[in-house]
């Protein structure tokens, strides 16, 4: 027998923004989706809390799962909740942002068919609200900076 519950509850996600210094300023790393919704855009690394997990947890796991990159220090940047921002249903999650050293690599693995590195000027379409969370991520990076 399941369990219910009085109130909805939405799935939740973590996000995993990275930057990097490039000349004229900072690069994005960002993934070509492979599956459903949004296959082929590209979005910010990131995936579903597992149980048992916390949310930063899940962010560094699903950068490491999805593009190979580790140990790069993560800072809580915003809750997004919009509703609809995920066609699969209810969905919110936590952005983290950070800045890798300059000559890392990534790779694509796990729901990942590709990733980039893209200057800020220079953003190819997102998938989700990932513009949302970007623009949050940028201002954050701006901060670190002053």
């Amino acid at each position: 027998m399941g369990v219910t519950y009085d109130y909805p509850r939405p799935a939740l996600t973590a996000d995993a923004v990275v930057f990097r210094p490039a000349s004229g300023g900072h690069q994005v790393l960002l993934i070509r989706r492979k599956h459903p919704p949004f296959e082929g855009l590209w979005a910010i690394p990131g995936g579903f809390l597992d149980e048992g997990e916390t949310l930063e947890a899940c962010a560094v796991r699903e950068l490491a799962e999805e593009t190979g990159l580790t140990g790069v220090a993560l800072s809580l940047i915003g809750v997004f909740s919009k509703p609809g921002r995920d066609p699969r249903g209810w969905t919110v999650s936590a952005a983290y942002a950070g800045v890798a050293d300059a000559p890392v690599t990534a790779k694509a693995a796990d729901d990942a068919a590709e990733v980039g590195w893209y200057g800020l000027e220079a953003l190819p379409e997102l998938a989700f609200d990932h513009a949302d969370i970007l623009q949050q991520a940028e201002a954050w990076l701006k901060a670190q900076a002053a």
